[in-house]
C-alpha cells in the first residue's frame, strides 16, 4: 500500500469518526461531492489538498500523516522460514540489516561488494517479505514496529550463536567507547526477577536511542553491538568440585 493511499484511508476514518460527509466535506473546499469521490478513489490529492482538508478536520498536516503512519500495519516478528531464507543468503542478510537501520541503495553499494542489480533484487524480496516498502526511486521504507525483534531461538539467534557471539566477544574492550562487565552473585528468585525487569528497559532504552539515531548522517553513526545475558549458571570448575548432595544450591541448579 503506497503511503497516499495509507492517507486516504486514514481521512475517511477520521471523516467517519466526526460524523462529516463527503457532501459537508465539498462544501468545505469548494468543490463538487463528486470532485471528492473521483480525488479520494484516485488518490491523486496534491499537498496542499491535503492540508485544507486536515485543516477541515480540526488537524494540521503533521498530525494526519503521523496518524497514518501508526495505522499503517508493521511488522513484530518474521516468521521462522523467513530468518532461515535470511541467513541462508548472506547479501539479503547484510541488505537487511543495512536498510532496516536506514541506509540508502547507494550507501549499501559503496561499502559492500553488492551489484546493483543484486541489491534491487533482494530489495524486491524484502518488500515482499513485509519487511520494507520499496518506493520509486530505489528508496527504502522500513515496516516494523518498534519492538521488532528476530525470533527466540530463531535462525537468526542461531546465526549469531554459531558465528557472531566468538567473533563479538573475542575483543579486549579497552576502549573508552566499549564495555564489558561481568559479576556473579547469589540472588533470589524475587531478586532476578527484578533485574529481569531492568535488562528489558535497557533494551528498550537502547531500542530508543537507536531510533533517535537514524536522523543522524550515516557518517555520524556506527554499528554498536550489546549483549544482555542472564541465567542461573556457576562455572563448570565450581561444578566438578561440588558434592551430589549439595547440588540443589548451586548457582546452576534449580
Amino acid at each position: 500500500m503506497t503511503e497516499v493511499a495509507q492517507i486516504v484511508i486514514t481521512l475517511k476514518r477520521q471523516l467517519k469518526s466526526r460524523g462529516m460527509t463527503y457532501r459537508e466535506l465539498a462544501r468545505g473546499l469548494g468543490i463538487s461531492e463528486p470532485s471528492v469521490k473521483r480525488l479520494f478513489a484516485s488518490s491523486h490529492l496534491s499537498v496542499d489538498r491535503l492540508a485544507a482538508i486536515a485543516n477541515l478536520l480540526d488537524l494540521t498536516l503533521a498530525e494526519l500523516t503521523a496518524l497514518a503512519a501508526a495505522a499503517t500495519p508493521k511488522l513484530h516478528t518474521l516468521k521462522r522460514e523467513q530468518e532461515a531464507q535470511l541467513v541462508g543468503d548472506k547479501k539479503l542478510l547484510v541488505i537487511a540489516v543495512c536498510v532496516l537501520n536506514q541506509w540508502t541503495v547507494e550507501e549499501i553499494l559503496e561499502a559492500f561488494q553488492i551489484s546493483r542489480a543484486e541489491c534491487i533484487k533482494r530489495l524486491v524480496l524484502l518488500d515482499r517479505m513485509g519487511l520494507i516498502e520499496l518506493l520509486p526511486g530505489n528508496r527504502v521504507r522500513a515496516k516494523i514496529a518498534r519492538d521488532f525483534d528476530w525470533l527466540p531461538n530463531g535462525p537468526i539467534h542461531e546465526f549469531f550463536r554459531s558465528e557472531g557471539r566468538a567473533d563479538f566477544l573475542n575483543a579486549p574492550f579497552g576502549a573508552s567507547s566499549e564495555s564489558a562487565e561481568f559479576v556473579q552473585g547469589m540472588l533470589t528468585r524475587a531478586a532476578q526477577a527484578q533485574l529481569q525487569q531492568e535488562l528489558r528497559r535497557l533494551r528498550q532504552r537502547f531500542a530508543l536511542l537507536h531510533e533517535e539515531s537514524v536522523p543522524a548522517p550515516l557518517s555520524e553513526r556506527f554499528a554498536v553491538g550489546m549483549m544482555l545475558a542472564m541465567r542461573r549458571w556457576e562455572p563448570l570448575v565450581f561444578k566438578a568440585l561440588r558434592r551430589e548432595s549439595s547440588g540443589t544450591r548451586g548457582a546452576g541448579k534449580d
